[in-house]
């Protein structure tokens, strides 16, 4: 009679694995499971968390023996992350012929040997190869973000706008020397954590697949995962940094005419000529952004719908699949990850005050008539923080819009991120 851990080797290979991956895979099966219960809810976003969730709790649960000869990775093809004692099961492991791997996807694979096999094995892998790992996925997302954006926001008050947008990167500026000097990362690895400041997820991805590819899968995954804080933590930072009378203040309407179609889109292609030639190494960025407003203003609606709609929201879907698929026990257990998880949430923390405090700048400077609570906006999650700022402000006062403001420093914000990508990219690559 066979034994039963060799004919169910997902418990086979849990029942064999060294205490810390154990618990670590148990643990990650039941966060992915409580993640797509608040994608469900509504508290997370569901179209990106419900696949992060099932796949980070597939691949932890799917774990098998394979043929070292064609398995290609390690239970994610991170061997040096994970400790001794488990470098020496696995050693031991391979030496009898048996591997623990999975078929999903290996991202961390260089030689194009192995790459060629896994191809053929790895049911992901021709999507974490083909679009995640060159940032094609992050490009498909800013372009249709750009299709969603009404840049007529920044263009009826472009300066204050942009000031929000620029004290909104506090944490994406202050993060890089705190994680140089404090946690001892190399300055590439303390450029890609701290553009999780910026609350941009495609915006990291591109930064770290750029500067520090052997992080870019915690870090990426360590941003995804906070993005979700902006909607649950920065309402209670709102509340504990501008006072209930602050937040009430009405904000009077434009009394300029409306921006039309023609200068949106000469701003679109102005701004993305001359950002890609300043930042060259950010040009697939700009050209995704700018090339999804322009396809809006210039009203080619087929496009649009597909650009907004299938290429958007597909996109967006596999993205969270494959960071699933990346939260394996191995890469979660690197020691830097501890680093990470500190250096992201102090990066959001950092750019939200950043931004509130702009708010204040600007409610000064207007003689105490503008609600500070918009420059939270700042922040480029689009249009997440946007809608935080107005949700908070109704709270309190459901008479009172400030979305058009907020919208206009959170579209400055998407700018303003990308810029700082370029320049640490240039800087740094």
């Amino acid at each position: 009679m066979p034994n039963l851990l060799d004919l169910f080797q997902g418990l086979g290979s849990l029942a064999q694995s060294e205490p810390t991956i154990l618990l670590s895979r148990i643990g990650l099966m039941l966060l992915g499971m409580v993640l797509v219960y608040l994608g469900k809810k509504g508290v997370l976003e569901p179209l990106l968390m419900i696949p992060m969730g099932m796949g980070m709790a597939a691949v932890n649960a799917g774990v098998l023996f394979l043929d070292p000869s064609t398995a290609g990775h390690i239970v994610g093809g991170s061997a040096p992350l994970v400790d001794a004692a488990a470098q020496q099961s696995i050693v031991s492991q391979a030496a009898a012929g048996q591997m623990p791997g999975t078929l999903f996807m290996a991202p961390l694979v260089e030689r194009t040997d192995n790459l060629m096999t896994i191809l053929q094995i790895d049911f992901l892998q021709p999507i974490y190869t083909f679009a995640f790992s060159n940032g094609l996925i992050a490009c498909f997302v800013f372009m249709g973000i750009g299709v969603l954006l009404d840049v007529g926001y920044v263009l009826a008050r472009p300066f204050e706008s942009m000031f929000l947008a620029l004290a909104a990167e506090l944490g994406t500026i202050a993060t890089f020397p705190i994680a140089v000097m404090w946690f001892g990362l190399s300055p590439k690895e303390a450029a890609s954590v701290a553009m999780v400041g910026c609350a941009d997820g495609p915006m990291v991805l591109f930064t770290s697949l750029t500067l520090a590819k052997h992080l870019f899968v915690p870090i990426t995954v360590v941003a995804y995962l906070y993005l979700g804080l902006t909607y649950g933590g920065y309402p209670y930072l709102i509340r504990a940094l501008v006072p209930k009378k602050l937040r009430m203040i009405p904000m009077r309407p434009s009394r300029k005419p409306p921006i039309g179609s023609g200068a949106k889109l000469t701003f679109a292609v102005v701004a993305c000529t001359v950002l890609c030639l300043l930042f060259p190494v950010a040009a697939p960025l700009f050209l995704s952004l700018f090339l999804g407003v322009a396809v809006r203003e210039a009203g080619l609606k087929d496009i649009e719908s597909f650009i907004g709609g299938p290429l958007l929201y597909g996109s967006t879907f596999f993205l969270g699949l494959l960071l699933g698929v990346l939260c394996e026990a191995n890469t979660i257990l690197n020691p830097v990850v501890l680093k990470l998880l500190v250096l992201g949430i102090l990066a959001l923390l950092l750019s939200g005050i950043g931004g509130l405090m702009g708010g204040y700048v600007m409610y000064f400077l207007s003689g105490r008539n503008y609600n500070p609570v918009i420059g939270i906006a700042g922040v480029s999650c689009v249009p997440s923080t946007a809608k935080v700022a107005q949700k908070v402000v109704a709270a309190d006062a459901p008479g009172v819009i400030i979305m058009p403001q907020a919208l206009g420093a959170n579209i400055c914000g998407v700018i303003t991120s990308a810029i700082l990508c370029g320049i640490y990219v240039t800087l740094l690559k």
